[in-house]
């Protein structure tokens, strides 16, 4: 702990290579790699990601130097369009592979392993550049990769609603204390479709002038194009896929926000949300990990976000919580002696 301590009052001299972030492309070329050569290479995804990812998060371990900030963002900005432009390829290649009629498990383990791309890749992409002004060729592409998993609501609830009532009872992206990941996921889901169906009804945009509800009959006009551009079987890995890339999404949310707690209308701070330094998430997501600094300038594009002091501390990147936050009890006793002492319930809290 004394050692963490002293690591975090180091100061580097100079900027962290942009190099580094090159790492979370290979997500994609895994992905695509498995699905071109089908077979048990169809799998190549999963154990990368979610067996191999876990290790190098704890592995490689976390940097708490204070370095200074980044001169240029181009190089930032063209990895950007690499993981959306990749993520398409991904989900096309999928299409092409359950299209060739593999054994069964070949196309489930494809989409399975092409949505843990969709979610760590796409959807980080559509949830940056859905932060850009809208309408704008950045904002485009964040709906088209929204829409190759099916969450076009998705920039609506999260601009509107989610940065500003995250971590109060308003926002239904924000984990409770105590909830488990399984009941989160499956309220949140409806719960933020519900809501940005609200946001555009309240301003008087009532059926198919709700774009909410365009959205909805686009993607179900994408399915059935699919099924009948390529089959059954590739319409229903497009959907598997989508599902898990949600999934891994909300998981995300779940670890970003887990039973943190303000007052409704109490000023936002970065102890509002969970914080990692973790190279190994930092690097493949994106920065992803420093979502207090996020949450306090939202347009700031990733590149020049810093880690807040006052932010809770997550014990490992999203990939290491990863299986410990599918077992409830497990999480509950790694997260909670973490808790800020604001956040816990009355009944845990210490006397001063």
């Amino acid at each position: 702990m004394a050692s963490q301590e002293t690591a975090s009052q180091e100061t580097a001299s100079r900027a962290e290579a942009w190099g580094w972030h090159l790492l979370g492309l290979i997500n994609p070329f895994v992905a695509i790699a498995g699905n071109l050569l089908g077979g048990p290479f169809a799998a190549a995804g999963v154990v990368y990601m979610l067996g191999i990812g876990p290790v190098l998060d704890v592995v490689l371990g976390s940097d708490c130097k204070k370095r200074p900030s980044r001169d240029s963002g181009q190089p930032f900005e063209i990895m950007l369009y690499a993981h959306a432009f990749l993520q398409l390829v991904a989900v096309g290649t999928l299409l092409l592979l359950a299209a060739s009629e593999p054994p069964l498990w070949v196309a489930v383990v494809a989409a399975v392993s092409t949505g843990i791309n969709s979610g760590a890749s796409g959807l980080i992409v559509a949830h940056e550049l859905g932060h850009r002004r809208k309408k704008t060729f950045p904002w485009w592409i964040s709906q088209l990769n929204l829409a190759s998993v099916l969450y076009l609501h998705f920039t609506t609830e999260h601009n509107q609603t989610h940065h500003k009532h995250v971590a109060t009872p308003a926002d239904p992206a924000t984990a409770r204390y105590g909830e488990s990941v399984w009941w989160f996921i499956a309220r949140t889901v409806p719960g933020q479709f519900i809501d940005a169906w609200q946001i555009h009804a309240r301003r008087g945009r009532s059926l198919m002038m709700n774009p909410v509800a365009r959205g909805a009959v686009l993607e179900m006009l994408l399915v059935v194009s699919i099924a009948v551009a390529f089959g059954i079987v590739p319409a229903c890995a497009f959907l598997m896929q989508a599902v898990v890339a949600v999934f891994l999404l909300e998981y995300i949310n779940y670890l970003r926000h887990y039973g943190l707690q303000r007052e409704t209308g109490a000023r936002q701070t970065a102890a509002h949300s969970w914080q990692s330094e973790h190279r190994w998430s930092r690097w493949t997501l994106l920065e992803l990990t420093r979502h207090p600094a996020h949450h306090l300038e939202s347009g700031k594009p990733f590149w020049k976000l810093k880690p807040q002091n006052d932010a809770p501390q997550l014990p490992s990147g999203y990939y290491g919580c990863f299986w410990v936050a599918l077992i409830p009890p497990l999480w509950r006793r790694l997260i909670h002696p973490r808790m800020p002492l604001a956040s816990r319930p009355s009944t845990c809290r210490k006397p001063a």
